[in-house]
């Protein structure tokens, strides 16, 4: 298998404000590796509901340069792990990649990874596929003509499309990594062809809805003006393209090591109300109507083990608590990296949720065989295990930073609790105050994944107000009412 370079550009720069929390967070000193702790007091206010848990929440990326991309191993690992949404092409690839002709100039485009292959890999997995339509170098016509053969032709119902992968970053703010061939490359040009490509594509399918780029706040470019844009990247997008799209897109890459990364997922719920302030000001009338996608996300460090599996939980968790409709990892296959020792477990610096089963250049150091899942994909499993579409999420959280907690609460009245916990070294005892909730008197289904774990592990034990969580680990608790039959066990 043709051994892929991961993407390497991330950009880490923050706000002001958000670095000073960033700063707070990551020098608070950790506990002493085995020392005694006292318990850590969680709450979730049952009565404080949040966003409730859409069918497209879980979602990967699947990139035109993986050789297995349609292949049924990969198709049913992605399934079995709960994928509910898949996209297409890949990443930056999407500037340069012609559907028509299946090629995309200056990149590598693997056998068998063409749009109707994919699709029938959507549809084994049962996920509904998100496709980026070529900006860079294409044309409005170019994806009307996808949209008409994908849903007029086919029949595939694609409802999800976004114009670009990453525009700001065609070098008009001076780094360029995205292919853009038009002469004018300010965010102005790239909002006047959003809408453009809106009324295009929506003229052979109005039942699509089109994405338009932004930048997470607080990262590059946001807040910078270039040449004759009467704004940033973001305001002048919304204010030209506003009234034609039905959602934004962006990525997050937070950077640095295992412990600022987990510590920086304390931002989402800033970054996502700043960026509702930012549709709201812009996007002109019925502002409110518009989504948010995060359709890339992952880690510096600890890529393959426990870190970036719980960064993985943490961050969906958190993303969707603020009504993201879609969160996507940085992606299914990509490659062996810088190899590194994380937490006593080999980190192959590989971006994707499953091993491509490739060496270090001069091979001392190899992954797992092909196909093995690593610690995200499992931190994936865990949850589908705990947010399942049409579950609310509502209000929970700890009074220890390196501690965090999610909840659910389920059609059926059940109670579904997430706890991350981040600290390497200890375990942490903690203790769980309801409101709005009393649990049944009997011991709650257990999900957890360790630090090294091949796989999450079920069983029934313990309370539902006392728990004490390993190392590096997450652990999930399924609570039932109290006053439901007895003896019947919590849904998993």
């Amino acid at each position: 298998m043709r051994r892929i370079v991961p993407r390497v550009r991330r950009w880490t720069a923050y706000a002001a404000g958000l670095l000073l929390v960033t700063t707070a967070l990551t020098t608070a000193a950790p506990p002493v590796a085995g020392a005694a702790a006292d318990p850590v007091a969680v709450t979730v206010n049952a009565r404080a509901g949040l966003a409730t848990v859409p069918d497209t929440a879980l979602g990967v990326n699947h990139a035109i340069w993986d050789s297995q991309l349609g292949s049924t191993e990969t198709s049913d690992l992605l399934r079995a792990a709960g994928v509910q949404m898949l996209r297409y092409p890949g990443g930056s690839y999407a500037d340069i990649y012609h559907w028509k002709t299946h090629t995309a100039p200056g990149g590598y485009v693997a056998p068998d990874t063409d749009f109707d292959t994919f699709m029938a890999a959507a549809r084994r997995v049962g996920a509904q596929p998100m496709i980026i339509a070529n900006y860079g170098t294409g044309t409005p016509a170019e994806a009307a003509d996808w949209v008409r053969y994908a849903n007029v032709t086919k029949g595939y119902g694609a409802k999800f499309w976004t114009v670009g992968n990453e525009n700001y970053g065609n070098g008009h703010y001076g780094s360029a990594w995205e292919a853009d061939d038009h002469p004018d490359k300010s965010a102005t040009q790239y909002a006047r062809l959003v809408v453009e490509y809106a009324d295009a594509m929506k003229a052979v399918d109005p039942g699509i809805k089109v994405g338009a780029v932004l930048t997470m706040p607080g990262n590059w470019p946001d807040g910078i003006t270039a040449g004759a844009d009467p704004g940033p990247w973001n305001q002048t997008v919304l204010s030209i393209a506003g009234p034609k799209i039905d959602f934004v897109d962006v990525h997050w890459y937070p950077g640095g090591s295992a412990a600022e990364s987990l510590a920086r997922t304390d931002h989402l719920p800033d970054a996502a109300w700043l960026l509702r302030q930012q549709i709201a000001r812009y996007a002109g009338p019925g502002a409110d109507r518009i989504g948010i996608s995060l359709t890339e996300l992952n880690v510096d460090t600890g890529r393959t083990t426990a870190p970036g599996a719980l960064f993985l939980a943490d961050a969906y968790s958190g993303l969707l608590e603020q009504g993201v409709f879609t969160v996507q990892w940085w992606n299914v296959h990509n490659g062996i990296g810088t190899v590194s020792e994380v937490a006593g477990q080999t980190d192959h610096g590989d971006f994707g949720l499953l091993s491509s089963g490739g060496c270090t250049a001069d091979g001392e150091v190899c992954e797992p065989p092909f196909n093995t899942p690593f610690a995200p994909y499992h931190a994936l499993s865990m949850m589908n295990l705990f947010a399942r579409a049409g579950d609310q999420f509502v209000r929970a959280g700890t009074d220890q930073p390196l501690v965090t907690a999610h909840a659910v609460r389920r059609p059926d009245g059940s109670l579904a609790v997430l706890l991350v916990n981040k600290d390497p070294d200890t375990a942490h005892p903690v203790t769980v105050d309801y409101a709005g909730f009393t649990p049944a008197d009997e011991a709650p289904t257990v999900h957890t994944l360790t630090n090294g774990a091949t796989g999450v592990s079920t069983g029934r034990s313990g309370s539902a107000g006392a728990r004490t969580l390993p190392p590096y680990s997450l652990t999930t608790l399924v609570l039932r009412p109290a006053g439901s039959s007895a003896g019947r066990p919590a849904a998993p």
